[in-house]
């Protein structure tokens, strides 16, 4: 999917790790929530409350899971995180991504 319709989005921006990692949240007709959003290069570790889709549409970075190895996305890619848990992330390059959050 490459254009999200019929959405409302939320004007007020969510900014992580003083603006480096930055997303607005759109929520779709059904009530399915998305952040869309840009990373700049950076070292992060979020949490999760709900299992999350990470689709990388741009750029260059390296992930890890709670469990997992180190995995590496170059160009687009999409991992997913478990709800309740923590990943990892080394950008590289600057990295545009949605983020859905699903149920399970």
């Amino acid at each position: 999917m490459t254009q999200l319709v019929n959405v409302t989005l939320d004007k007020q921006a969510n900014i992580y790790f003083d603006g480096k990692v930055t997303s607005r949240t759109a929520i779709l007709p059904d009530g399915t929530k998305k952040t869309l959003g840009i990373m700049l290069p950076g070292e992060y570790e979020f949490s999760t409350a709900l299992k999350e889709e990470m689709a990388i549409t741009a750029g260059h970075l390296s992930y890890k899971l709670t469990d997992g190895e180190w995995q590496t996305i170059e160009g687009s890619g999409i991992f997913y995180v478990p709800a309740n848990d923590k990943f990892q992330l080394k950008v590289h390059a600057v990295t545009d991504y949605c983020c859905s959050y699903l149920e399970e």
